[in-house]
């Protein structure tokens, strides 16, 4: 893992995640009551023993930056570092990124001149738990010049991602990124009756790519010399004419939670028995800022299938299929239901006059909500999408999939 160096994409505008990426990037949105994105990858790098990681960032940064140098603070005496490269306007390039393979490649100054046999390229908004090491020996081992992570996936899910096409012999012939749902009728399935390669099901007949990459060093400095500003688009269906492009299967949980409908149910799900990604792993915790908080406080609640977070205050109120996020305060009879609360950045003084108070107020009404951070939600309020309205942008709040979404620092007293 010594010669690996990690570089994790922090994503372009996150319009699809709009409010949320209104006063921060991507990987920055909180996740499960105390994390944040970028967590995910970062933690799955360190367990695989990758502790050369670069974060490339554009958009509203300043948050995942000030996260990131609070956070991950590696042993001085290992040439071990998260860092961050922005943006930024050189004799080369006056624009911003471009797309994935444009912002590697407007990076590529900065790490082209570490020592690394191989680069392992992330995206900062996806949920999973996996075993890098297993992936970068795979590929050492086939000879591979790219290996992509890959999974079996459904029709429904397909249009979004990019699909691989698979020969007769297993290996891969065609890579389409985001085809139609016609077209994805047209292909049937990533790969043919007899073909050498499996792992299809007739529930999930595609195989797709997560966004994982493993290059070896000259392959990638090499296309990256080359016009193409996507890997997706561009650089992988190009490549697979020169290189040899392996395909790694992973089992595992994965999802992208770059949308408000994904990222809503993502958490959602964190809440179930059995859930098919969790914080709880005996070896392979997910590591974020140690913020030192209290324990949360509650006095006669009925909470149920719930996760709630340190340093809260519940008080009378009732929790139900929810996240209740850090420091978040809840008044009496408050009714919560499946909701996200991401909390609070800071305390504040209990009883301010003519101020509504920080948090939930008494006898609000909250069902299938996300509160973003530091929001005051007054005395009576009931955010309920009664109507089932899709779309929808108000006075303190917006809808999105039909999930309301009260932004950061939002005041709702009515």
């Amino acid at each position: 893992m010594n010669d690996v160096l990690t570089l994790i994409l922090g994503g372009g505008r996150g319009a699809r995640l709009f409010p949320l990426t209104r006063m921060r990037s991507k990987p920055a949105v909180p996740l499960g009551g105390k994390y944040r994105l970028i967590d995910i990858p970062i933690s799955n790098c360190l367990h695989a023993g990758l502790k050369r990681i670069f974060v490339l960032t554009q958009f509203n940064s300043a948050s995942l930056n000030r996260h990131i140098a609070q956070t991950y603070r590696l042993d001085m005496f290992s040439d071990g570092f998260v860092e961050v490269l922005a943006a930024e306007q050189t004799p080369e390039s006056l624009d911003w990124f471009q797309g994935t393979a444009d912002a590697v490649r407007q990076a590529a100054r900065h790490f082209a001149g570490y020592d690394a046999e191989h680069y392992l390229i992330l995206a900062g908004d996806h949920l999973y738990r996996m075993d890098f090491s297993e992936m970068i020996d795979s590929h050492i081992e086939s000879g591979a010049d790219i290996t992509i992570a890959a999974q079996p996936v459904n029709p429904d899910d397909a249009p979004e991602m990019g699909i691989f096409l698979f020969d007769e012999r297993g290996q891969i012939g065609g890579f389409e990124e985001k085809p139609t749902a016609a077209r994805l009728a047209e292909i049937g399935t990533s790969i043919p009756r007899g073909s050498a390669a499996g792992g299809v099901t007739a529930e999930k007949p595609f195989v797709a790519s997560m966004g994982i990459y493993v290059f070896s060093r000259d392959v990638l400095l090499e296309i990256l010399e080359e016009p193409g500003i996507d890997f997706g688009k561009e650089i992988i269906p190009r490549s697979l004419a020169n290189h040899q492009v392996n395909p790694y299967i992973f089992r595992g949980y994965w999802a992208d939670v770059g949308t408000i409908d994904a990222f809503y149910h993502a958490n959602i799900q964190l809440t179930h028995r059995g859930a098919p990604f969790d914080f709880f792993h005996p070896r392979r915790p997910i590591y974020t800022h140690p913020r030192f908080l209290p324990g949360t406080r509650a006095y006669s609640c009925r909470i149920d299938t719930s996760i709630v977070a340190e340093g809260c205050y519940l008080d009378q109120c009732e929790v139900t299929d929810s996240i209740v996020g850090i420091r978040t305060h809840v008044e009496t009879g408050a009714q919560i239901t499946r909701s996200i609360l991401l909390g609070a950045d800071y305390y504040e003084e209990e009883g301010a006059a003519g101020a509504i108070p920080l948090g939930i107020g008494r006898d609000v009404v909250l069902d299938r909500v996300i509160v973003d951070k530091n929001a005051r939600i007054g005395a009576g309020v009931r955010l309920v999408n009664d109507a089932n309205v899709d779309h929808a942008d108000g006075d303190g709040y917006h809808i999105r999939n039909g999930i309301i979404i009260v932004p950061k620092g939002a005041v709702i007293n009515h």
